[in-house]
């Protein structure tokens, strides 16, 4: 129940950043959601709708998570500069100006291990780290041609300390094998390197314009070093902080189209968290769409049985 929860949350924001303003709720659907904030969230279920896919694409198999101790879910920071609460109900410490960084002479590898141990010994991104968990760098190859980029680590992430590796993580995975390629030949970060705080151990928020700002430049340092033929932006706040959009812009009218960071080609697509949410055929044509779009810009190999790929038979 919490992870359909927080697909509505997503959602809901995910409509509001197109431009929807009004949204058609039905009487048993309040009930649901009235139960679970009485406390009855056990008693609701979704039925998910079935979802028959080619295997090269399908989205992973996972166990649904317990759910809380607590099922009132407490307020999430704001998505501004104000403070919210952390897990312990202290408040989030305030975010600094962004660093300088200046990269050092030397191979790609040298740079991007010098940014790594920059990052990993940051004071600021350790302050905002729960107690037990571990910062989210990046994984891949610096000589990557394609850069993925997502938002920030979740969970699973910053359990693991790598970015991508959640039910969203394994079909982003999934998308790029069926590019022809694996994790060790493309780029993954992310914009933040540490998870946004929550006032709860579940869940997760958008981070703010702050820690946005503050991320940024051991982002660009990342792009600076790989310095990759693509960049694909997955998600809003991904291309909104890569292009320094306005966060109301309405994202439908730059999804799917290219754009530009520093020179370097940008295609902008649905988060795979969101393929996890809306299992429809169109949704998933318009990302491999997107995809057939960076493999022809980077000069791969593309067969029939790919171009076909989510078309109705």
């Amino acid at each position: 129940m919490r992870e359909q929860l927080e697909a509505v949350v997503d959602e809901l924001r995910r409509l509001k950043a197109e431009g929807t303003t009004q949204v058609f709720v039905s009487d048993d659907t309040l009930e649901r959601l009235r139960a679970v904030v009485a406390g009855q969230g056990g008693a609701a279920t979704v039925e998910a709708e079935p979802d028959v896919v080619p295997e090269e694409y399908a989205a992973p198999a996972y166990a649904e998570p317990s759910a809380p101790s607590v099922p009132v879910r407490k307020p999430a920071a704001p998505a501004s500069n104000a403070p919210g609460l952390r897990w312990d109900g202290q408040p989030i410490a305030p975010i600094p100006a962004p660093p300088v960084i200046s990269l050092p002479k030397g191979s790609k590898m040298e740079q991007m291990d010098w940014l790594r141990e920059r990052v990993l010994t940051c004071e600021v991104c350790n302050a905002h780290l729960r107690p037990g968990r571990k910062l989210v760098f990046g994984v891949g190859t610096p000589a990557a041609e394609i850069f993925f980029c997502g938002e920030g680590p979740g969970a699973d992430e910053e359990q693991q300390g790598e970015p991508f590796v959640g039910p969203a993580g394994q079909l982003l995975t999934k998308i790029i094998q069926a590019m022809g390629l694996s994790r060790e030949k493309v780029y993954i970060g992310n914009v933040m390197k540490w998870r946004p705080e929550m006032p709860t151990e579940w869940g997760n928020r958008e981070p703010t314009p702050g820690e946005v700002a503050y991320s940024l430049p051991f982002l660009r340092a990342q792009l600076d070093i790989v310095k990759p033929k693509v960049i694909v932006a997955l998600g809003n706040t991904a291309v909104i902080a890569l292009l320094g959009l306005d966060p109301e812009t309405k994202m439908k009218d730059l999804r799917g189209k290219w754009h530009e960071f520093n020179g370097v080609p940008l295609m902008f697509t649905y988060h795979p968290s969101y393929l996890l949410r809306n299992t429809a055929l169109s949704v998933k044509r318009q990302v491999w769409e997107n995809m057939l779009l960076v493999m022809e810009r980077v000069g791969l190999p593309i067969n029939e049985k790919q171009r076909g790929y989510f078309l109705k038979g």
